[in-house]
């Protein structure tokens, strides 16, 4: 895909962002991975209903601005972005957002880990809470940074959620699925509770993966301490 593709697409998914109720004001970001050394990434102080192509920042693996219109810089939260592509030579795009429903789970500090819907448990398995870490520092990466080996999709603590894929459209996709799962999670707790399934059909749905060519990492069957 040509950059200025790229750059289409990534205002695409702003947009989209926008519009579900996931981000407000100047709230998230985007970024896209171009080669070893060279990233696009959303500019900070602009709602993402607003973005258009030539105002996204290139930026290399430090975080230096390689190519911006004048005044524009990437968000203090580019250096969680960077953090996933050192750690993860797969991932080619990072999304950063607030859902509503999956950010609630965030704020009461409930990770998302129970095994009740099919293609929850097969897209991405069980969501960990990062530990909190205050925005624009080296405290978020560091938080998710241990979690980012085996998950493609983190909850961060009082904050929002993260999803990593190899291009644009698996991580916003992840980011629907999360939104997805939190929504059915909390309404089976009205409910009564979450029926889960059993621990040989999970092991199936997981296995079941590869043959829907579904790529990243899967954490197995987990269940994390609350």
């Amino acid at each position: 895909m040509s950059e200025q593709n790229i750059r289409a697409q990534i205002c695409d998914i702003c947009y989209k962002m926008w519009q579900q109720g996931w981000v407000a004001a100047n709230d998230g970001n985007v970024s896209v991975k171009l080669d070893e050394d060279t990233f696009l990434a959303t500019p900070t102080g602009i709602s993402k209903s607003f973005m258009e192509p030539d105002k996204l920042v290139k930026i290399n693996g430090k975080g230096e601005v390689l190519e911006a219109l004048e005044g524009y810089r990437p968000s203090s939260e580019i250096k969680m972005h960077l953090r996933c592509y050192q750690e993860r030579a797969d991932v080619g795009a990072v999304v950063h957002a607030h859902p509503p429903t999956a950010t609630g789970f965030a704020l009461a500090h409930k990770p998302l880990d129970t095994y009740s819907l099919i293609e929850c448990v097969i897209a991405i398995g069980a969501v960990p809470i990062a530990p909190y870490g205050t925005p624009s520092t080296d405290e978020v990466p560091e938080s998710i940074a241990p979690l980012l080996p085996k998950h493609d999709v983190i909850l961060l603590e009082n904050h929002g959620a993260l999803t990593v894929g190899s291009d644009l459209t698996t991580a916003y996709y992840r980011m629907e699925t999360l939104e997805l799962w939190a929504k059915t999670s909390f309404v089976a707790q009205m409910l009564g509770g979450e029926k889960e399934i059993s621990r040989g059909n999970i092991d199936r749905l997981i296995n079941m993966r590869s043959s829907y060519k579904v790529t990243g990492r899967h954490p197995g069957y987990v269940k994390f301490n609350r």
